[in-house]
């Protein structure tokens, strides 16, 4: 789907749901005694773990996302930590896509806790009328914990600048030619979505001190201060044409775990976090018909040093085997060509396996001694079932270790492997 384009839009008939304090409230919404505590999602609950979403009572004792939960609990003792449960929100995300549905069939999930209506093709649906039934729909048939802030504007990234500034009045902002310049006056730089602190800087020194300046600016000079075609996109999102409703292709894929200081102790975790990582690539790439060309690796480690390696392949690959052999060759030929410590050792503290330069599996190169064909077939097949009947039902012998499974994690963004048939699922909660 993309429903961008260059002309000028003067309707607010673009609205962006973003869901408040997501993971955390979907842990409240399970487990009452959570409700009206400071809590939080971590990555794992160790001393050094990473608190990905907080409770609105979090937020209120002044706490961060991503802070280490030392310091979370030394700011604020009663802090409750709870582990990540990525199957748990990716099943309120999609109830909740389907809530959003049964007003309007234009919706593109743009994260799991964000999504992009548009009602353009919908003229006798009011949008303030919609947006307030949503809310209420939400908190009726998903959970009546989990709250929402709409935006509503004449285009994506308007919406979801109304849907922040919104979080604290009231939840719901329609942006409007008329009302727009206000909004832009009491914000800062940095409170524009995607606009971070080094572009507030480059900005400044450019003269564009506030958004309402940057609206203002010409397109050119924008270009000139972005050093980029993004320049003129950013003119386009604050003078009402769309740029954001679009399911972007995958350019590149990567799965990346950070590893904790208590786990790099074991090599043997090391080794099946990379498996895994590869398996993750695997899933994707099959369930998107896609081959890799370019293959990459990093390892990050306790020093702040890194080990970096991308190449390039002439037969592309889809499956995790191929994947981890042909990264395995490359570290073990830098090894013995430098004579250096090994690359998988009990110092990395992250891990990231990436694949690009994709082909679809319609235009591959076959290989004279193997049977791609089949080989897509099994995967397909393989897939199909763990999908249905769960992931420890069929495994491979690569599969097995001796250790424990690594658990499941998911991102703000990661949407994209969720097909229609994913949410279809039936209202029974």
């Amino acid at each position: 789907m993309n429903q961008n384009s260059v002309n000028k839009k003067t309707e607010p008939r673009v609205l962006f749901v973003d869901m408040n304090s997501f993971f955390a409230r979907c842990e409240q919404q399970v487990n009452f005694w959570l409700r009206g505590r400071p809590c939080g999602v971590c990555v794992y609950t160790g001393k050094f773990g990473c608190v990905i979403s907080l409770s609105t009572e979090a937020k209120e004792r002044g706490l961060k996302a991503g802070m280490r939960l030392n310091d979370v609990i030394e700011q604020c003792p009663d802090f409750i930590p709870i582990e990540s449960n990525p199957e748990r929100y990716r099943e309120y995300h999609k109830r909740i896509i389907n809530v959003i549905k049964q007003y309007c069939n234009d919706v593109v999930p743009k994260s799991i806790d964000e999504a992009i209506i548009n009602l353009t093709n919908y003229p006798y649906a009011d949008p303030f009328t919609v947006a307030k039934n949503i809310q209420r729909d939400i908190l009726q048939k998903v959970g009546d914990w989990l709250t929402c802030s709409i935006g509503m504007a004449p285009n994506a990234f308007l919406a979801k600048l109304g849907s922040v500034y919104g979080k604290k009045r009231g939840g719901l902002i329609m942006i409007t030619e008329q009302n727009i310049d206000d909004i832009l006056k009491t914000l800062r730089l940095g409170d524009l979505p995607g606009i971070g602190s080094n572009m507030s800087y480059r900005l400044e020194r450019n003269g564009i001190t506030t958004p309402l300046e940057m609206r203002y600016a010409t397109p050119q000079k924008l270009k000139a201060v972005f050093k980029s075609i993004e320049g003129v996109y950013w003119h386009y999102r604050l003078n009402f044409i769309e740029t954001n409703i679009v399911a972007h292709d995958y350019r590149g894929m990567q799965a990346m775990r950070q590893i904790s200081a208590e786990k790099r102790k074991n090599i043997d975790y090391i080794d099946q976090l990379f498996m895994t990582l590869c398996l993750t690539l695997e899933k994707r790439m099959v369930h998107h018909k896609f081959y890799c060309k370019s293959i990459g690796f990093t390892a990050r480690y306790e020093d702040n040093t890194r080990w970096d390696d991308a190449f390039t392949i002439s037969t592309p690959v889809q499956d995790a085997v191929s994947l981890m052999r042909m990264i395995r060759i490359r570290i073990d030929k830098f090894e013995e060509a430098t004579g250096s410590a090994p690359v998988m050792n009990t110092q990395i503290t992250q891990m990231r396996v990436a694949v690009t330069n994709f082909i679809g599996n319609g235009d591959k190169m076959y290989s004279l001694f193997e049977d791609m064909d089949r080989q897509e077939t099994a995967l397909k097949a393989m897939h199909a079932i763990k999908g249905k009947f769960g992931s420890e039902k069929l495994v491979r012998a690569v599969e097995l270790t001796d250790g424990k499974v690594i658990k499941d994690v998911i991102g703000f963004g990661s949407v994209k492997d969720l097909t229609d048939q994913d949410y279809m699922i039936t209202d029974k909660q």
